[in-house]
């Protein structure tokens, strides 16, 4: 039987605190033990460590090592350390979607086909503009698509999340609701657009070109990755026109969400859509940089023209 190999753990809750030497593991981890089982070895210390709310680094401010890597391919022996972080309560991925996306689906249904319950008792014999109908079957479409996406096409490289997100994406959605139906109240009784059909038309044409290009989008980022694997590959540009954009950025998804919502707020003549849709770019934009500087640290021969979501900008 080999002989164990002693690894000496460095903890702290803040990885990039200073750290202290907290205990010594003294399991019977090999040069062939991954950082799975490292994790494994741990909760065996501390119950309440599950695995998916650990992180090892080999520096305090490196990034978190993969399941699969081996201490023997880390470079790790008798008496080296490791830093460990913990992420805190965790909570599924899909959980977290289901959530963000059933909460503003079900509410804006709701105050759509119950008026009443926001705008008052008369609210049912106003008559409705033509621009409110095609909001709310945009609003559902777009939604109800997450939620399918998230259950059918979606394969997640990371298994959970801080579960203290859910909270905050469950506010975001929720306010985003109630804001836009706040402006929909003149919209009863309002002419849809200033520009008439062209502006209203024109605008669910952007948005419905902008669903189909991010679902489009997705579906070539499924098939990156083998089902069951957490490979990752440099996601380019396949025989499909709308994933051309992978010629240009990291993120077209993003791309493709953020003409979505500038589609939606053209045709509903909604400022706080723009808002919203303004906001949720802020926070896309710095997803695509992450996950740009990933891809160029991970690959060596990574395209260096491309941008993280805006072509030729950012």
């Amino acid at each position: 039987m080999a002989r164990p190999m002693w690894i000496r753990y460095r903890w702290s809750f803040d990885c990039y605190a200073q750290c202290r030497v907290a205990y010594k593991l003294q399991d019977w981890l090999k040069k062939t033990s991954t950082i799975s089982d490292v994790k494994k070895q741990y909760q065996l210390k501390k119950k309440s460590a599950y695995p998916s709310r650990q992180s090892y680094r080999l520096e305090p401010k490196g990034k978190s090592l993969k399941d699969e890597q081996t201490l023997n391919s880390l470079g790790l022996r008798s008496g080296s350390k490791l830093y460990f972080k913990d992420l805190g309560p965790q909570v599924g991925w899909s959980t977290v979607f289901l959530t963000e996306y059933f909460g503003p689906l079900v509410i804006y249904l709701i105050f759509y086909v119950r008026p009443s319950i926001i705008y008052g008792a008369d609210a049912a014999d106003q008559p409705r503009d033509i621009a409110v109908h095609i909001a709310a079957a945009c609003w559902t479409f777009h939604y109800a698509k997450r939620l399918l996406e998230t259950i059918f096409v979606h394969r997640f490289s990371h298994a959970t999340m801080p579960i203290m997100n859910i909270f905050k994406y469950i506010c975001v959605q929720v306010l985003n609701v109630l804001t836009l139906f706040s402006v929909f109240t003149s919209a009863y009784l309002l002419p849809s657009t200033e520009f008439g059909n062209a502006q209203l038309y024109g605008g669910l044409a952007g948005f419905l070109f902008a669903e189909y290009g991010n679902w489009r989008i997705h579906m070539a980022f499924r098939n990156l990755r083998t089902p069951g694997t957490k490979e990752r590959r440099i996601p380019n540009a396949t025989g499909d026109p709308m994933t051309i954009l992978f010629n240009l950025v990291t993120c077209p998804n993003y791309t493709y969400e953020t003409i979505a919502w500038v589609s939606f707020s053209v045709m509903t003549q909604c400022l706080p859509a723009l808002v919203f849709g303004v906001c949720g770019f802020v926070q896309m934009a710095i997803w695509a940089k992450g996950k740009h500087r990933n891809y160029l640290k991970e690959f060596k021969n990574y395209p260096r023209g491309r941008k993280a979501i805006l072509p030729f900008l950012i």
